[in-house]
C-alpha cells in the first residue's frame, strides 16, 4: 500500500513538471511576433534612376507620399526588431506609376524588407526603389545625436631653468 502511494505521488509530480515545463516552453521558446515589432514613423527608401545612374535618398513619412520620376510611393507600415533581435526590417508600400496621359495606374503593394531587397521588389523599366531602414518609433524617445565633446584648451608652459 505504502508503494502504490509513493509510485502514485511520484507520478502526480512528474505529470506537474513535464506540465510546468511544457507551459514555460510555450511561452519562452515561441514568443509573440507582434510584441518583437517596433512600429515606426519614417520610411527610409534608396530610388534608382536608371537611366541617368542616380540615387536618392527618400525619407517619407507613414501614409505619406513622395514623387520619384513617374512614381508615387506611398508606405503604410514600417517595422523594425529590437536591437537584441535578430535585424529585420519591413514596410508595407503602394507604389503607383503616373501615365503619360495623366493617370495612375498601380505598379506594385505589398510587403518590402531592407535585408532581402530583391525579394517583392517594385519592378519598373526606369526605375529601382528599395527599403533600406525605418527610422522615429512611435512611442519612443527621439534619440538626439550626441554633442562634440569640446576641447579644454590647456597651455603647455615650458619650464625655463
Amino acid at each position: 500500500m505504502k508503494v502504490k502511494m509513493q509510485i502514485n505521488k511520484l507520478s502526480q509530480v512528474v505529470a506537474l513538471f513535464i506540465g510546468g515545463f511544457a507551459f514555460v516552453c510555450a511561452f519562452l521558446i515561441v514568443p509573440d511576433a507582434e510584441a518583437r515589432q517596433i512600429k515606426n514613423k519614417v520610411a527610409v527608401f534608396a530610388a534608382l534612376n536608371k537611366v541617368t545612374a542616380r540615387i536618392s535618398h527618400l525619407e517619407i513619412p507613414i501614409d505619406g507620399e513622395q514623387k520619384f520620376g513617374a512614381l508615387t510611393i506611398k508606405p503604410r507600415v514600417c517595422n523594425t526588431t529590437p536591437a537584441t533581435e535578430a535585424p529585420s526590417t519591413t514596410s508595407f508600400i503602394e507604389v503607383k506609376e503616373r501615365k503619360l496621359d495623366g493617370t495612375q495606374a498601380k505598379l506594385f503593394s505589398g510587403w518590402v524588407f531592407a535585408e532581402n531587397p530583391g525579394i517583392h521588389a517594385v519592378e519598373h523599366p526606369v526605375y529601382d526603389v528599395w527599403l533600406t531602414s525605418c527610422k522615429m518609433p512611435l512611442g519612443g524617445v527621439a534619440v538626439s545625436k550626441p554633442k562634440k565633446l569640446q576641447r579644454r584648451r590647456t597651455r603647455v608652459r615650458s619650464r625655463r631653468r
